[in-house]
């Protein structure tokens, strides 16, 4: 994985999840320690009564938390999820999700983000995240 750094703003080259592009999701911003993950719900994303199903929103929201989390970090560093909680508050059935987080504490070994997930505008979830700070080889 690459980082560079441009003013405040960290552009990731060369990150790619093959399983958040095949659902449909889209990185829209990762900036130090905060990062934005969009996507435009289709009937593939929904469960048996209509509602966004829930290993969707977990995506997103995993992910989401990771964009912060790693957005946070000096070039030769990476992280990994160790724990998420997620609150389902309301059932998601929007035409879009928009995902935000924030990492609240930075350590050495360790980030813990906050993530949101809106469904228009609408506040549906609410996770935090733990992820561990690895050296990349």
């Amino acid at each position: 994985m690459m980082r560079k750094k441009l003013d405040k703003e960290i552009v990731m080259d060369d990150i790619r999840f093959p399983f958040l592009e095949h659902i449909g999701a889209e990185l829209i911003r990762a900036e130090k320690g905060e990062a934005e993950v969009t996507l435009k719900t289709q009937p593939y994303h929904l469960q048996h009564m209509g509602f966004v199903h829930g290993g969707v929103i977990s995506t997103l929201m995993d992910n989401t938390g990771w964009y912060a989390a790693v957005s946070n970090l000096d070039e030769g560093f990476t992280s990994v999820t160790m724990e998420i909680k997620i609150n389902y508050l309301k059932p998601a059935s929007g035409k879009a999700l928009k995902a935000l987080a924030k990492v609240k504490r930075q350590g050495r070994t360790t980030s813990f983000v906050t993530i949101e997930l809106f469904d228009d505008e609408k506040l549906v979830a609410y996770a935090t995240g733990t992820y561990a700070v690895l050296q990349e080889r």
